[in-house]
This record gives structure tokens, sequence and C-alpha cells, in this order.
């Protein structure tokens, strides 16, 4: 058994590869996202395959998903096989918009199904209707790793395998999904040769002095974060920079230099969050926290989010405020749902989704005290 459709997807991509058509590679800027599009880029290369173009966005410019700019940034690639890793599933209009483009696209995501899906030409998602994978809770890369494995069949070498697993491992926890069944089996694997790696940025990132005294997982968990920090230099996220890198003393400089910026996030962290506790302080009896403010970095907001739900216990919906709309992050501790929440209220949206206990949103600022008061209702 296999998930549904995703033995459609890797027949249409190897048509393309072997008709040599161009292919475009859109992947979400986070650690799932980028490690998605390293594995399915170096697969398709193994295979002889040409890739047009790689985009990521930048969440604090273009928020989340596929966005029109995007599109008409990419274009110029038209006709082409648009291949969205872990993003898309609700982008209803932005896939439409891609289909008038000229584009034929496959989106491989994990994240919640919406009322509806988008009108792309092949969707796998474990969670669509009459998927019967047993397992459900794959990280996009996870998704990945098993479509790699119907492209290169009999082309696998053990070590493409083990580099892919290393690869599929740090996304899958970096993205906190549950480990168990089948992410059970990529974290160990993974992470048993992952001192062994070939990848230079791997070996920095592990040999930084600051992570020498850490267990494995630790030092994982450390490193994580370091690639979750905002360094985007020709559109390329500074994850896919170091993981990419083929030479060992850049490698080297990246990671001492990441982890400078490190050090200087982890500060402010600690300084939303004391800010956002101030405002609550008077608010306890809320069953949420609602905060936001135009100072905030987007990208810091879900794991303050992550600190405070979890030292509360209750659902956190972070926002950073801009002119018109404001972008937000949500994390909630087990048992709630943030995604069927917010689509019983999904008409104060621009868009919104992502699983249960981590999710986003981008609304209109006139629509934000509705939001609120809607979720103070639903939660109590």
């Amino acid at each position: 058994m296999e998930l549904k459709n995703l033995k459609k997807a890797g027949q249409r991509i190897l048509k393309a590869v072997k008709n040599k058509e161009r292919i475009v590679i859109y992947g979400d800027a986070d650690l799932d996202g980028v490690t998605s599009v390293i594995i399915l880029k170096e697969a398709i290369k193994n295979l002889n395959g040409e890739i047009g173009a790689i985009y990521f966005p930048d969440r604090e410019k273009d928020g989340y998903g596929i966005n029109e700019k995007a599109l008409f940034y990419l274009k110029k690639h038209s006709p082409a096989l648009f291949l969205a890793l872990d993003c898309g599933i609700g982008n209803f209009k932005e896939v439409k918009i891609a289909k008038e483009l000229g584009f034929e696209v496959i989106i491989i995501d994990h994240h919640e199904i919406l009322a509806q899906l988008p009108d792309a030409d092949i969707i796998v998602d474990p969670k669509q209707k009459g998927d019967k994978y047993p397992f459900k809770q794959f990280a996009t890369v996870g998704i990945i790793f098993r479509l790699t494995k119907l492209l290169l069949g009999k082309k696998t070498s053990e070590s493409l395998r083990r580099d892919f697993l290393e690869l599929a491992a740090i996304a899958t926890i970096a993205d906190m999904m549950p480990r168990t069944d089948d992410n059970e089996e990529i974290i160990c694997q993974g992470l048993s040769s992952l001192r062994e790696s070939w990848r230079p940025g791997i070996q920095a990132l592990l040999g930084l002095e600051h992570f020498q005294s850490l267990n494995l997982i630790q030092q994982v968990n450390k490193i994580n974060s370091l690639l979750n920090i905002r360094d985007i230099e020709n559109g390329l996220p500074v994850s896919y920079r170091i993981l990419t890198i083929a030479d060992k003393k850049e490698a080297e400089k990246l990671a001492r230099n990441l982890l400078e910026k490190g050090i200087e996030k982890k500060i402010r962290i600690q300084d939303i969050k004391e800010e956002i506790e101030e405002k609550i302080s008077g608010k306890k009896k809320d069953p949420i926290i609602f905060e936001g403010s135009s100072d905030w970095e987007l990208i810091l907001l879900g794991i303050v989010a992550s600190i405070l739900s979890q030292k509360y216990q209750k659902p956190v919906f972070l926002h950073k405020k801009e002119k018109i709309n404001s972008q937000g992050s949500v994390r909630a501790p087990a048992g709630f749902n943030t995604v069927e929440a917010m689509k019983s209220c999904s008409q104060y949206f621009i868009t919104f989704g992502g699983h249960p206990a981590a999710s986003g949103f981008k609304i209109k600022n006139e629509n934000l005290e509705k939001f609120k008061e809607y979720l103070i209702d639903y939660f109590l």
C-alpha cells in the first residue's frame, strides 16, 4: 500500500525528466520544505534531469505558501512542471493562477485539508480523502523520501539512501512530528549515520565547540534552531545554503556565523516573550493568548508561541502587524486543534492552515478583533 497519488506523481516526474521538460520546485522556507527540495532536486539530478528553478518564499515579505508575486516571477519558466513541496494545500486562488500561467501543478504536502482541495493536477497529502495509507503524520520530507525511492528504484545506492534519511530525520524532528511508526524508522535510521554525514554543512554544525557537551538529539535540536534563522541570500535561506555547500571551510565559516546569530536570536525571543507576558498579566482567565505587534519578527513568533503555549497550557495566537494585513503563528498544547478552530471562522482570513498544534494565518487588520473574540468564545 502506498500514499494516494504518490506513484502517479513519481511517474509524471519521470516523464518530465525523460522528455527534458522544465521543472520548477517551490518549497516552503522552513527546514521541512528546504530538505524536501534538496532531496527531490538531488534525486532528479541522479536521473540526469534538470531543475529550471528553485524558489522559496520569504515569509516576512511573501507570507506562507504559494504567492502571486512568486508565480509571476517564475512565469518566464512556463510551461513547466511546478512541484509545490510542504505548501500549496490551502492555495486555492494561487494554484488557479499557476495553471493559467501555463504550469502543471503537483502539490506534495502534509498539512491539514481545509474545506476543499485546490485544483492541482496531482495532490499527495496523507490527510486527503481516499488516502488509505495507515500512517498520516509524516513531515513532507518523509513523503519526499518515499517518492525518491519510487523515482530512483534500483539506482538508489546505500550511501544516497543514508544521505536522504539524514536530512529526513532532522527535518521530521524540526517539524515536531510524532516519533512513531514510519517517523520513528526515519529518525532512527537517519540519526544512526548523521555523525558520518558526507555533507560539509552537517559536519560543520555538529563540530561547533558550543555543542560538544550535548548528546546527538540535543545537538540536532540546537542545529535545527540555527537552521530556522532568517538569513537569505539570492532568494535561498541559510538552511538550503549550508546543507548544499560543497566547501568545508566555507561551511565552517557559515556555521560559526549562524551560531553568533543564534545567540542574538535567543535574546530577541526572550524579549518578545517578556513583552507578551507583561501584556497578558491581567488576562489570566482568557482561554487563549492573542497578541500582536509591528515590531516583532514573524519567523520568531512560532518559537515564542510554542514556549508560551507549553507554559500556560492554552492556544497562543501571535501576529506581526503590517500596514493592511497581519501574519500570524499559532501553537497549542496537545488536545487543541487550532486548524479546526480557524476553519470554523474561515471568512475572516486571507489564508490559513497547518497542523492542529502548529498553524498560521494571514488576515486583514480590520478582522483581527473579530477573530480574537471568536477564538475566546470557541475555546471557552
